[in-house]
């Protein structure tokens, strides 16, 4: 029997191939094995699945209440320059008006 690795995004052993390529029904990432896999260190995605890089312009998209703070975070405000860090809101940021903020992926869209 022919074993296929797992998932590279999800690390999912229900992988299974189509033609060349080799396809994971938990997150539907398609690869091809025959391409050589750069492990990347921290891998960031949108609220549209566009991979986040440190120095990214993204926008906000939707209102986000912030504990303790005088106002929101209003939808389409345009944070500059993120980085990304490890852990459960994983955009470190400062917001021009509002200061310094961790923001979860989730909720940005990249510019």
């Amino acid at each position: 029997m022919n074993t296929l690795p797992n998932c590279p995004i999800c690390n999912s052993e229900y992988v299974y191939e189509d033609g060349t390529l080799l396809v994971c029904p938990e997150c539907a990432h398609e690869w091809n094995p025959a391409e050589e896999v750069v492990e990347e260190g921290l891998v960031v995605i949108d609220a549209n699945g566009n991979r986040l890089a440190d120095g990214d312009t993204v926008t906000v998209i939707k209102d986000l209440k912030v504990k303790g703070a005088p106002k929101d975070i209003k939808q389409g405000t345009r944070v500059k320059n993120i980085r990304l860090v490890e852990g459960d809101h994983n955009i470190d940021c400062k917001i021009d008006g509002f200061g310094a903020m961790k923001l979860k992926s989730e909720f940005v869209k990249k510019i």
